[in-house]
């Protein structure tokens, strides 16, 4: 482990080595690159600095101890001692947490899509709920949000697609993706039964020009009279917009605004963002087979989570947590649940690297 940051160390003075050089700032993407690598292992140098502090101030308490023969000074080595002592082991577990393979993902923004599933009216109810729960979520975070797509229902939304933005979004949002169970008595309902339904929520990274390029020679564009609401200046121009991704089959069609060319734009970038989600599952697909136990997967059909709202209760299957908190979190209070997931998910990966 020392081997690995003593090399993690040399990399962050050569970086801020390089960052010197004023003549980056004529190259904006190497600059960017570089200070991204650099804010990534910042805080392994941070804890490795003062894990070695440390431990030379121990071994300085312990000199003290063998050499000091005032009382009042050896008292004070004693407390230093076990000061020390209790703190090397939590900067030990520290380093060896923050050394764990980092998810290449983890700091793009992210495309979310809500969608009703089972369950009616009661479905496109809860699509909204989730939707806010997320945005208070966003907003605590410091992250932005923007209303991409939005497909209104009888009663609430069919279906939403909301694009975040921030620091290391998809490391905090990444294990919402599936299928989201909520159990409760509808307001239509005159016998006081609960009902279930369901929703599905997919996480997707946004891809970078360099990593996924969208060939618009296997785009197919066609344009048709929007519908619905929206008024006659909606429905009397071919504004809506529809795209097909010729060799996955992929089709996403969008009449949110009144400007075809707005509505080809929204299509073209949720297109690209769901062909590359495909990709990023199908790997997680293949990693997760290697490595048994991790949450995460990508898997769009799995049952992750169950919201009960006569019982206050919501658990997450994935890894048997059950909160009663159900009014806090639904308002936005997701911390507890998502900590728990990427504790989870580290102890996961630390007993594979042990075994």
């Amino acid at each position: 482990m020392f081997d690995k940051l003593d090399a993690v160390v040399q990399r962050f003075e050569q970086l801020d080595e390089k960052l010197s050089d004023p003549s980056l700032y004529d190259r904006q993407k190497e600059l960017q690159e570089l200070n991204r690598e650099r804010a990534n292992i910042a805080e392994i140098v941070e804890v490795y600095r003062s894990y070695k502090q440390a431990r030379a101030n121990l071994e300085e308490a312990k000199r003290m101890l063998q050499t000091e023969k005032d009382e009042d000074m050896r008292a004070m080595a004693k407390e230093e001692v076990a000061a020390a002592e209790q703190e090397i082991p939590e900067l030990e577990e520290r380093l060896k947490l923050l050394l764990l393979p980092r998810d290449p993902l983890d700091d793009k923004n992210v495309m979310v899509e809500i969608r009703a599933g089972a369950g009616g009216d009661e479905a496109s109810i809860f699509v909204g709920e989730v939707y806010r729960m997320y945005r208070n979520y966003i907003q605590g975070l410091g992250f932005r949000d923007e209303l991409i797509s939005l497909s209104e229902g009888d009663e609430g939304i069919k279906e939403i697609i909301f694009s975040v933005t921030g620091d290391k979004v998809y490391s905090k949002l990444k294990y919402e993706s599936g299928v989201h169970r909520v159990q409760r008595v509808p307001k239509t309902e005159s016998q006081g039964r609960v009902h279930t339904s369901t929703i599905t929520v997919a996480v997707m990274p946004e891809a970078d020009e360099v990593e996924f390029e969208l060939n618009l020679n296997d785009v197919r564009i066609d344009v048709f009279r929007a519908g619905g609401s929206g008024g006659q200046s909606v429905n009397t121009t071919d504004s809506a917009v529809r795209v097909t991704h010729i060799p996955t089959g992929t089709v996403v069609a969008n009449q949110d605004q009144k400007s075809q060319l707005k509505n080809k734009e929204k299509a073209l970038k949720i297109l690209r963002n769901r062909i590359y989600d495909k990709m990023v599952q199908e790997h997680n697909a293949i990693e997760a087979a290697e490595r048994k136990g991790l949450v995460g997967t990508g898997d769009r059909s799995e049952r992750i989570r169950t919201y009960n709202f006569p019982q206050g209760r919501l658990t997450d299957h994935r890894i048997g947590l059950t909160l009663y908190s159900l009014d806090k979190i639904i308002e936005g209070d997701l911390a507890p649940v998502t900590d728990a997931l990427i504790a989870y998910n580290q102890a996961e990966l630390l007993k594979g690297q042990e075994d």
